[in-house]
């Protein structure tokens, strides 16, 4: 895979539709099948959770790419986009957190600022990629974007 292919991961389209899907049959229900007010508030705040969520999925797309060149990531937050260059990657690994009763992999990035030395870790899942974290961190190596340093 040559080095300048544009490679961005972020939550899958079908699932924020879903999602948006399910946000709005979840309002409509409240509206029109509820009889209860109580129902109605508790079915309106899932319906407004849902549709929260699908703001913030859409805010945030691409979640992470490579930088052209391969010179670093950019992730994209809810305050906006923050670009990482090589020299800021401190550490890229996968992790496997229990999660129901199984390992569940994701992709953990631990970046230092050189100029201040700030530092920060960033987490990444299945939704937040589209894929799974182990398939983006191998594409990370490949592009010598995944250091792995054991912590002093």
């Amino acid at each position: 895979m040559p080095d300048d292919t544009p490679l961005r991961w972020s939550t899958p389209p079908a699932a924020i539709a879903a999602l948006s899907a399910a946000g709005i049959a979840l309002a409509v229900t409240a509206v029109v099948a509820v009889p209860d007010a109580a129902g109605r508030v508790l079915v309106g705040f899932a319906a407004m959770l849902v549709l929260v969520t699908v703001a913030l999925a859409l805010r945030q797309r691409p979640r992470l790419e490579v930088l052209p060149g391969g010179a670093g990531i950019a992730t994209m937050r809810l305050t906006g986009r923050r670009e990482f260059p090589r020299a800021a990657l401190h550490r890229v690994r996968i992790v496997e957190y229990p999660r129901f009763g199984r390992r569940v992999p994701m992709l953990e990035i631990d970046t230092v600022d050189p100029a201040t030395g700030t530092e920060s870790l960033m987490i990444f899942g299945r939704w937040d990629l589209g894929t799974d974290p182990r398939t983006v961190h191998a594409a990370l190596a490949v592009r010598d974007l995944a250091p792995d340093q054991t912590p002093n």
